[in-house]
């Protein structure tokens, strides 16, 4: 059997998920640390006015405009503020199908986006369905993570197209700095650059230094093309709804109509996604809250605990749901995961599922019910320590 080149070579489980399919097959417990999906973690949600806003008329109604709904463009613009108009606004099914229109948009078969790491392990994929080549360029960490211009330039080559940047990063969660966003607005700028900046956990601050930017929507009018991603599955913890968004910013207003172009031959936004999109975000504050409030929970649960294990930190959470645990890489992340699950039974993230730039990483959610993450924590701590 024959499938494109653009697929991965096999299909074969790595080290720690064989090694987790055998403990689900046994049904043997463990303690998860890396949820990420909210509708698995215990908040209360208003399920009866999420039933109501996706039941809403318009459902049975269908009247494709390419850039989506204009209420609920109107809707998207007004959450975000920072003068954002509805026509700057164009509606995907998720920000995945918001990264393959852009990478279709930006670029040719052949051509090369730059991707500073740590970051999502999405993007390498998306970018290959396209035709298109990932180059990853290392963050550096001094006091915080910090973007390295110089190796963005020495990646740079005459098939780059655009830079994709996560504000806050996932799973660092730092936030670009307000002069580290000049600098790169500025670069991309001056070599004919798009930038993709997705900023799906915005909302999600914890210890965000005053010199970091917020959202790059604060720049009415950077020196090159931004396009800003987000989307109900973070803001409304509605993953289930699949409504995402591109805000076209500054000079990427020029690309609206082929945009519309390539949203027209999909139109995959479904009618309910579209009718509900207001009415969800007037219920997304609330929700919101209970986030913050689970993650500074669980975040001071780990900092009670980690003192009495002075060979492990945890880096800067500036925001966001997970957070980096540093240890002696005296093994390779994914051994030292596969042993503590068998070990701790717990399971957490090896840091090079992120493309951390050394071993020595792990990455847990912070999500998580309370209880649970407490657990994990008294169990992962003395495991992780005993082979230091």
């Amino acid at each position: 059997m024959r499938v494109s080149n653009r697929l991965p070579d096999g299909f074969h489980p790595n080290a720690l998920t064989a090694r987790l399919e055998a403990l689900r097959q046994a049904r043997r417990p463990f303690v998860d640390l890396t949820l990420s999906n909210p509708l698995h973690c215990g908040f209360d949600y208003p399920e009866g006015a999420i039933r109501e806003a996706l039941a809403r008329p318009e459902v049975m109604r269908y009247t494709p405009d390419p850039y989506g709904a204009r209420a609920a463009r109107e809707a998207i613009a007004a959450w975000h503020g920072h003068g954002v108009h509805p026509d700057q606004v164009v509606l995907t099914a998720s920000t995945s199908e918001a990264y393959s229109w852009l990478f279709k948009l930006l670029a040719d078969p052949g051509d090369q986006v730059l991707v500073p790491t740590p970051s999502y392990p999405l993007f390498e994929w998306l970018a290959r369905f396209e035709g298109l080549n990932t180059t990853a360029v290392p963050a550096f960490f001094q006091d915080g993570w910090h973007m390295d211009l110089q190796a963005l330039e020495e990646a740079r080559t005459p098939r780059t197209r655009a830079v994709v940047v996560v504000n806050p990063n996932n799973p660092t969660g730092q936030y670009l700095g307000r002069q580290e966003w000049e600098r790169l607005a500025a670069w991309c700028g001056g070599h004919g650059l798009a930038l993709i900046v997705d900023e799906v956990f915005h909302d999600y601050p914890l210890e965000r230094p005053q010199d970091r930017l917020p959202s790059v929507l604060e720049d009415p009018d950077p020196p090159c093309p931004v396009m800003v991603l987000s989307g109900l599955s973070k803001i409304a913890l509605l993953p289930q709804v699949k409504l995402g968004w591109i805000l076209l910013r500054g000079q990427a207003c020029a690309y609206r109509e082929p945009l519309g172009f390539l949203a027209d031959q999909f139109l995959s936004v479904s009618a309910s996604a579209q009718a509900a999109a207001g009415p969800l975000l007037t219920l997304a504050p609330s929700l919101q809250q209970q986030v913050r409030g689970r993650l500074a929970s669980n975040l001071g649960t780990l900092d009670a605990a980690l003192p009495s294990h002075p060979a492990l930190q945890r880096l800067p959470v500036e925001g966001g749901w997970s957070v980096l645990l540093r240890r002696p890489a005296l093994e390779p992340d994914e051994a030292c995961a596969v042993r503590l699950l068998d070990e701790a039974r717990v399971l957490v993230q090896p840091g090079h599922f992120f493309d951390c730039p050394q071993e020595g990483f792990l990455v847990a959610s912070l999500l998580g019910p309370e209880g649970d993450f407490s657990s994990g924590i008294q169990q992962l701590l003395p495991a992780l320590a005993r082979n230091l």
